[in-house]
């Protein structure tokens, strides 16, 4: 009887007709092998949006959204590797069978859409020891040795939480899925996706809180060039319950994964959205220096006070600067559309600022493909 994983990747298969160079340059379908000096890492959910990327400095593109050929011919002209999105449930790949299955599919699909390895991207919860624990575990390594093996130059990276002290009780072996994979996407943000003190709205990721993850993940002896720090291009919007003359926005609670309130209360929003919202607002743009995050208030059409907490250039490049002075292997954001990449002027700076303060200090590039 066929499993259901089994049928998606046959599915898949049936899609792999004959692998034809969509770009005007055989050359481009060919794997970006070369190494980048540092990475900055691109999360790309679909549409159009990469064309106004800034690719002086894009050096992966994880491709989330529809495969995009034209985007796959661009990013090799560039340089830069496109990564498939790899997305399993646990119950599926702790039979080995079934685990070997999805790898082989991952695999061809790569193999026909000319990309240049795969970002998995599992964030559920796992007890250590247990079989899901070790299944994890067993398919970074395996995935990681197909694809090397498969496609020359090929990049696996692996997404974990913004600490490894079982966040969202997500309990990996850190260390040996480390040493598995190339790169760890450390997600620096949904920080207060648990919030086990008051609940009031704080930084998306506040700056020592991020840099202390950092300093665990080293201390387990995970080289720092296998760490790519991510950043959000977007924050989160609380109703507050009450507003302090102080300024302090108590949230409604929203329990996860054992905490009794979380960002869940709030809702996520785009840098694009809150650059137009944050000139109508009651406080204008905010700084708190304890978290080293921006953030500001404002009252919707009927009278509730909202706080909103987001990263902006002066928080980024803050984080980017600890990036180069311990040597990890570079930055990147989730997602790269949520700028405003319109041909407005003041849009443009903003969005030009955001991607500057990726690199302070530029890293550099190899060559693209001539």
């Amino acid at each position: 009887m066929w499993t259901a994983l089994t049928l998606v990747v046959l599915s898949l298969s049936a899609q792999l007709c004959a692998n034809i160079c969509p770009c005007e340059r055989e050359k481009l379908c060919e794997p970006i092998r070369h190494q980048p000096d540092s990475e900055v890492f691109v999360f790309d959910v679909g549409g159009k949006a990469w064309k106004f990327y800034d690719w002086t400095k894009v050096t992966t593109v994880a491709a989330f959204g529809e495969f995009d050929a034209e985007l796959m011919c661009y990013a090799h002209s560039k340089g830069a590797r496109v990564v498939l999105k790899g997305d399993v449930t646990l119950s599926d790949i702790v039979d080995p069978v079934n685990r070997t299955t999805w790898i082989q599919g991952m695999v061809q699909l790569a193999k026909s859409q000319f990309m240049d390895g795969i970002n998995i991207d599992i964030e559920h919860a796992v007890e250590t020891g247990s079989s899901e624990y070790y299944a994890l575990t067993a398919l970074v390594k395996e995935t990681t040795e197909s694809f090397h093996k498969e496609i020359a130059g090929s990049q696996v990276s692996f997404d974990v939480a913004w600490s490894p002290k079982c966040i969202d009780k997500r309990c990996y072996d850190y260390i040996a899925i480390a040493d598995s994979c190339d790169l760890l996407f450390v997600m620096s943000y949904d920080e207060q996706s648990q919030i086990w003190g008051d609940c009031i709205a704080m930084a998306n990721a506040p700056f020592n809180q991020t840099l202390t993850a950092y300093d665990q993940y080293i201390s387990m002896k995970i080289d720092p060039k296998k760490l790519v720090m991510g950043v959000p291009w977007y924050g989160y919007d609380y109703t507050c319950l009450n507003f302090s003359k102080d300024g302090i926005c108590t949230i409604p609670k929203v329990p996860f994964r054992g905490a009794p309130c979380s960002d869940a209360s709030g809702k996520q929003i785009p840098y694009s959205i809150m650059m137009n919202q944050i000139n109508s607002s009651i406080s204008g743009r905010l700084w708190d220096e304890n978290q080293r995050a921006p953030y500001y208030n404002y009252k919707d059409t009927n009278g509730n006070i909202h706080q909103v907490w987001y990263d902006d250039p002066e928080s980024i490049a803050l984080k980017a600067a600890y990036v180069a002075q311990q040597g990890l292997k570079g930055i990147g954001m989730w997602n790269g559309n949520l700028l405003n990449y319109s041909k407005d002027p003041i849009a443009r700076q903003q969005t030009s600022d955001m991607w500057n303060a990726l690199t302070p200090n530029p890293y550099r590039r190899s060559a693209a493909v001539s």
